[in-house]
């Protein structure tokens, strides 16, 4: 159920855009390609029909890492590139019953390799720009998504240490809104006050006047709230006037991915392949898969990953500037530290030393 909550629920911060979600296939403790779907022909002799088959996505082992982004496309806009806004990655122990959330800034400075396809030559730039350099197409004016997703994974496996993301999801807030009011709204723990810039009480857009936004606007108050689609959206994206900025927002995005997982299980999900399926086909163009394993495999590998099992991590960074001004950011010691913790599957010790990662 992680995939299905955790992919469709990553909040875009821009307007607009697709969805698309891209897997390479499950893998093992050795970081081999895990064995074909069992809907693929067999190859050995069938089983007794006293032998019930294995469920698909029974083969799929820990541990794993999934990347997933939120995509501002901007499609109305002509020429626009993608660029990833929200940028989450959930490790699952080799279990599969347990797992950690955290988040890379969009503005974090870091090497990109070289990438044919698109022409790019590589260089130093923010990671929300892998998104866009990728999707280029030499001799078009079109982007390729797809190719976006290449460049960021290459670009965050080399900040990061992590050779392999089994499974990715690149996706639209249409999607997550959609999802939001299926499940019935949901309910969670606002730490902070949030006043929107985007929308009003009513949850119509604030008209923008002069490069501001205009007249009253949505407030969220710390407490147990209830949230409708476009409050679980417009809450999520907010950065502006907060505390600590992205930074803040990037903690409201990992309880919103714990508290739409919560809603998901209560309804009985993970363990309802109709009713999951149902959920999928109703966001539509939201949600595109494309190839390697399905979601109602990785439903039925993930079912026993609950939302107690899921340890919400966040790595603290500053400001880089230059001499043009804000260049973006950098993880500090403590952040950078973890990421190595994570290649080397050393999670649980390092986090006992640095309990102040762990967002309460």
């Amino acid at each position: 159920m992680w995939w299905i909550a955790g992919a469709i629920v990553v909040v875009l911060l821009g307007g607009g855009g697709i969805a698309l979600a891209v897997t390479r296939g499950g893998s093992g403790k050795s970081g081999k390609p895990a064995a074909a779907p069992s809907s693929a022909a067999p190859t050995t002799v069938a089983p007794s029909p006293t032998t019930p088959p294995p469920s698909p996505g029974a083969d799929i082992k820990g541990p794993l890492d999934l990347l997933l982004l939120g995509v501002d496309t901007r499609v109305t806009i002509p020429g626009w590139e993608p660029h990833s806004d929200a940028i989450m990655l959930l490790h699952v122990d080799a279990g599969l019953k347990s797992g950690y959330l955290y988040s890379l800034p969009r503005d974090l400075r870091v090497k990109m390799p070289a990438f044919p396809k698109a022409g790019f030559g590589g260089g130093t730039y923010k990671l929300t720009e892998a998104m866009s350099r990728g999707s280029r197409v030499p001799g078009s004016k079109k982007t390729n998504v797809q190719q976006g997703y290449e460049l960021l994974a290459k670009s965050i496996s080399a900040y990061t240490g992590i050779k392999t993301f089994q499974a990715g999801a690149i996706l639209n807030f249409g999607g997550l809104d959609k999802l939001v009011d299926q499940l019935g709204g949901i309910d969670m723990t606002i730490d902070q006050k949030v006043s929107s810039h985007h929308r009003k009480p009513d949850g119509s857009l604030r008209p923008l006047v002069g490069g501001d936004y205009q007249g009253p606007a949505a407030v969220y108050l710390p407490g147990r709230r209830h949230l409708v689609g476009w409050q679980a959206i417009d809450y999520a994206r907010q950065r502006y006037g907060l505390p600590n900025g992205d930074y803040d927002r990037q903690r409201h995005q990992r309880q919103l991915v714990k508290a739409m997982l919560d809603k998901a299980l209560a309804q009985g999900l993970a363990s309802d392949p109709a009713k999951l399926q149902g959920i999928v086909t109703a966001l539509g163009a939201t949600l595109v898969y494309v190839g390697g394993r399905s979601t109602l495999e990785y439903a039925y590998a993930l079912r026993d990953l609950s939302p107690a099992g899921i340890t919400l991590v966040g790595l603290p960074g500053s400001g880089v500037g230059g001499g043009s001004g804000y260049l973006g950011e950098q993880l500090k010691e403590e952040g950078r530290g973890f990421l190595k913790a994570v290649a080397s599957g050393q999670i649980a010790p390092y986090l006992a030393k640095h309990p102040k990662l762990v967002n309460k």
